[in-house]
């Protein structure tokens, strides 16, 4: 978990103890781990730098490999241009576990990684042609994929099987081709304002929360603007996420709640996505009318974690 205390914490789901603490320089904005299970890392949007750390948790095999891993990199013999610089930690950082500084010219306000875990995207806070770049940790090399800025970019996502790139600004989606280097799909969101963005295991299906307090699903198959509207909440919704294995979804609210949706993709592609309500869940108090800031489920049980403006993390089972 990352917060406004310059702070990043590891938890023990099963203790609910606090592992470990990170104090870190500045703000965290994002926080993302690695999704390859045989990596031990972790992204940290820091100011206007991401951090690769390895918190050195759990399999000592395996946090000894991620180590091994990165310092088997050899430097290319010419320098190559990038838009952002890698610099190695200082011997102090590297003690705290932080084993790549990647330093950005803006703010970085997200951080995504793909699912094989070799690439991560970073979304910078400003309304140039660089708001997203695509970095590869094992190569250290990073790109700006656009030429041209097409709006205020809100959040992105790597499709979870083919090599599709969400972008999601203030009212649209845009789906990028990156082998191809083209635009496949322009979404239309029918929203003010696209807060956060999630994408079903499948990969067939995404959903975007938005400021003015509704859910848009969309079934890429069917159609470019949303198969379903829902409109559960009465404030700003703050993050939307899918469950890896059930057949679930959940919205993160400033109204203080996290709804929990049954949402069931069908093999058969005639059938429309089946989407009900199941469970209201309250718990954080709205603090300087921010609620619940990010929503996340356990990759295994059917349990979820939500992160509100109380500062506290909570998880619901």
């Amino acid at each position: 978990a990352g917060s406004d205390d310059c702070s990043v914490r590891f938890w023990e789901v099963s203790t609910a103890r606090c592992v470990r603490s990170l104090p870190l320089a500045g703000v965290v904005k994002s926080v993302a781990w690695n999704p390859n299970p045989a990596v031990c890392l972790v992204a940290v949007a820091v100011e206007q730098t991401v951090l690769l750390v390895n918190p050195g948790l759990g399999d000592k095999l395996l946090y000894g490999a991620t180590d091994q891993l990165l310092e088997s990199y050899v430097a290319p013999e010419e320098e190559r241009v990038q838009p952002v610089q890698w610099v190695a930690p200082s011997a102090e950082e590297h003690r705290k576990g932080i084993r790549l500084v990647v330093q950005h010219s803006r703010p970085v306000k997200q951080v995504t990684w793909h699912g094989k875990g070799d690439y991560f995207a970073s979304v910078l806070a400003d309304n140039s042609n660089a708001q997203v770049l695509i970095h590869q940790s094992s190569k250290r090399w990073s790109q700006n994929p656009f030429r041209k800025s097409k709006g205020l970019v809100q959040c992105v996502l790597f499709h979870p099987i083919r090599p599709y790139f969400f972008v999601a600004t203030q009212r649209y989606v845009r789906v990028y081709n990156l082998l191809k280097q083209e635009l496949t799909k322009k979404l239309m969101s029918n929203c003010k304002w696209v807060s956060s963005m999630a994408i079903h295991p499948g990969g067939d299906n995404i959903i975007c929360g938005s400021y003015d307090s509704k859910l848009a699903w969309f079934d890429l198959d069917l159609s470019t603007r949303p198969y379903q509207l829902l409109r559960h909440h009465k404030k700003a919704l703050r993050s939307v996420a899918f469950h890896k294995r059930y057949p679930l979804f959940a919205s993160a609210s400033d109204d203080g709640s996290v709804i929990v949706c049954h949402g069931m993709v069908y093999n058969d592609l005639l059938q429309n996505p089946l989407l009900v309500p199941v469970k209201v869940l309250k718990g954080h108090a709205p603090t300087w009318d921010l609620g619940v800031l990010d929503v996340l489920f356990h990759p295994t049980q059917p349990w979820v974690f939500s992160s509100g403006a109380d500062g506290t993390v909570r998880l619901f089972t």
